[in-house]
């Protein structure tokens, strides 16, 4: 059963907390039939991404077995058969499906933008993660996407500043994956030919779009605060505090990404306790900002 559980890849479920940033930021944390929608969502998204990994990974077996970590994931490795990862990415759709359902009844927003999630995906996985620029592209809008099927699920606006932030941090993210992904080719750790696409980048330009990206999401951020303050909301002006927190945050990764890392985003924050204790202390301001 644990190679199973593995398989789901539950860890990366901490992405789908982006569901709950209108929620949280539109002050309607404590409505107890949002959250309840929220929380129902939270779990089909979860299950539909699984669905997403388990189909990558039957797609990239024989690759994976050329990676340095990659190789132990449980198809590549054999521990998990490919027809039992067939049967059980089934299992999850169809789970994914009736618990949206739940979450979203008839509301054609939430359903079109999960179809959109899982069509990109599956292109993804079927090559459009060979073309370059086009492959971080999808990878910045699965983190996109989840923030405005959050704000659909609860017909909660979201802010123009905080759409950005999110655009440029995903970006930021996902180039330094590519980029980790190509040291790791280039140094020779990976027996073979991985990634495609990694032919079709340099690390300069990897690196300098990372850095860029990351600018530009500390100002959006940094906007957004000053958004909120200027529209007269209470603890608006009390947000701009946590910005300086955000920078050391934005540092502290960027540190443990250039270390031994392969750039993945939840690699690097839990396999930091520092950047993962930072993180919770900046959920911890933000909530005490705008609910005390």
């Amino acid at each position: 059963m644990k190679p199973y559980i593995k398989l789901m890849r539950v860890k990366h479920y901490s992405k789908n907390i982006l569901l709950f940033l209108p929620l949280v930021f539109g002050r309607k944390l404590i409505d107890a039939t949002l959250l309840l929608h929220v929380l129902l969502g939270f779990v089909a998204f979860s299950l539909l991404s699984s669905v997403v990994y388990i189909v990558n990974d039957i797609r990239d077996i024989e690759k994976d077995r050329l990676h340095p970590t990659k190789k132990n994931r449980p198809i590549a490795s054999g521990v998990v058969p490919v027809s039992g990862a067939r049967v059980m990415a089934g299992v999850l759709f169809a789970l994914a499906l009736a618990i949206n359902a739940l979450a979203c009844g008839g509301a054609v927003l939430p359903w079109a933008l999960m179809g959109a999630y899982l069509l990109c995906n599956i292109g993804y996985s079927m090559g459009l993660k060979n073309i370059a620029i086009l492959d971080i592209t999808i990878l910045m809008l699965g983190f996109l996407l989840r923030l405005l099927y959050g704000s659909a699920l609860v017909q909660i606006e979201i802010s123009q500043w905080l759409y950005l932030t999110v655009v440029a941090f995903s970006f930021f993210m996902v180039l330094g994956k590519r980029r980790n992904e190509l040291l790791a080719q280039q140094s020779g750790e990976m027996r073979g030919e991985t990634r495609a696409v990694l032919n079709r980048y340099s690390y300069s330009f990897l690196d300098k779009g990372m850095y860029m990206c990351l600018t530009l999401g500390i100002l959006f951020y940094s906007l957004w605060c000053v958004d909120v303050s200027s529209a007269g909301q209470i603890p608006g002006k009390y947000l701009l505090w946590t910005v300086p927190l955000v920078i050391l945050i934005c540092l502290k990764y960027s540190l443990t990404a250039e270390g031994k890392s392969d750039g993945d985003p939840v690699e690097v924050l839990f396999g930091d306790r520092w950047l993962l204790g930072m993180v919770g202390l900046l959920v911890c301001a933000m909530l005490a900002i705008l609910y005390l």
